[in-house]
């Protein structure tokens, strides 16, 4: 059989990402207010039934790379997508509390691990100048996945709960199966996977950058639908309408900002994408105007998957030629991402409860999580990497 085109590789992980992200993850945001509405879920249950995802998320991303190795990369993303695409079928029926937490989290658990494996397997076979946009290309799967369900659910939720859980189940299974026979050879060899990382302050800051950046996202991917929806009394329908504008930034979020690190460099577009970031967030903590909502979901939509090749290709700089500790690295780099997404899903579901619904809060929380990962960024002082003997 011949091996697939880097470009056909770009597409599997691209529909990895779509499924695993995408799907698994941003469907769930705008089936909050359903899942209250039809009785399934007190709120504070449903928002934290997002957060077991976003644990499930951590998990993976820490267990990725002894997948990798046992499974071997290809063969663990296929499981991955096969995973999420059961999770779904078998959350079709109003089961107790506890069903839906350990199939939320083994859906998270199975993003983690494509989020680790997918792009590192796939980047190494495109051309170096083009890997700013292939990995953008990539992510912008999780985009096209938000806006997919933003799109689907209005009709699918009219014909009830349950077939809404199966036909995205369904529609999981079809993109496995389109990205089953696309991906390539991991031309890492194993040993790279044990490699020292290089003692550089800037790559150790841009985990806590990472993370941080991870927590400020959380108020828009969790609870900006179900503001609209219910905060604002402004229904389902509007709030999948606002989901679709967040769907449609982060479809292109990641392509443009992948290409604006080809040509600025990566370290150069993080930094302002966390001033953009934090500007937007702290603004949305202080308005219910239902138009800067829409707009803020677009950006925001943009940076939730766009600045994930922004630190990919900020790894990259730090770690040059290095396939292999790049993989470790990234690794680490999505577990604190994970980290920081996952305390922010818990802290501000917690702070939801117990408020009584202060949304401001939230987005002023994590605006503020935002301008401390733009401090720790300025912070760090650049230096020459030096890699342990």
């Amino acid at each position: 059989m011949p091996r697939p085109g880097p470009w056909r590789s770009t597409v599997s992980a691209l529909l990895a990402n779509l499924v695993g992200i995408g799907l698994a993850r941003f469907a769930y945001s705008p089936l909050i207010p359903a899942l209250v509405a039809e009785g399934w879920f007190s709120a504070s249950a449903a928002a934290y039934l997002g957060a077991a995802n976003l644990a499930g998320y951590l998990a993976g991303a820490l267990s990725a790379r002894a997948l990798g190795r046992r499974l071997g990369p290809a063969g663990a993303l296929k499981a991955m997508m096969a995973v999420i695409a059961l999770s779904f079928l078998l959350c079709a029926q109003p089961l107790p509390f506890a069903w839906f937490f350990v199939w939320r989290f083994a859906s998270g658990l199975a993003g983690g691990v494509i989020m680790v494996l997918a792009a590192t397997l796939a980047l190494p076979h495109v051309p170096e100048s083009r890997r700013g946009l292939a990995g953008g290309l990539i992510f912008a799967g999780v985009g096209l996945g938000a806006v997919a369900s933003s799109i689907l659910l209005p009709p699918l939720l009219a014909q009830g709960m349950a077939a809404t859980w199966i036909v995205l189940g369904l529609l999981c299974l079809v993109f496995t199966l389109a990205a089953w026979r696309g991906w390539p050879e991991d031309s890492v060899p194993p040993a790279g996977n044990q490699v020292p990382l290089p003692r550089d302050p800037r790559l150790r800051a841009l985990m806590g950058v990472y993370a941080l950046n991870a927590f400020g996202l959380v108020p828009h991917m969790v609870f900006l639908v179900d503001l609209v929806a219910r905060g604002l009394g402004q229904g389902i329908e509007r709030g999948a309408a606002i989901w679709l504008l967040f769907g449609l930034g982060a479809s292109v979020g990641p392509v443009v900002l992948g290409r604006l690190g080809d040509r600025f460099g990566f370290g150069v577009v993080l930094r302002a994408a966390l001033v953009t970031q934090a500007l937007v967030v702290a603004a949305t903590a202080t308005t219910r105007e239902i138009g800067w909502l829409g707009v803020s979901g677009f950006i925001m939509g943009g940076f939730t998957p766009g600045v994930v090749p922004v630190v990919l290709g900020r790894v990259r700089e730090l770690l040059p030629g290095d396939f292999g500790a790049q993989r470790a690295a990234w690794s680490r780099t999505t577990a604190a991402f994970a980290l920081g997404q996952a305390a922010g899903a818990y802290g501000l579901a917690w702070v939801f409860t117990t408020s009584g619904g202060a949304y401001g809060m939230l987005f002023a929380l994590g605006g503020a999580a935002l301008v401390l990962a733009l401090g720790l960024e300025l912070a760090v002082r650049p230096r020459r990497i030096s890699v342990p003997a």
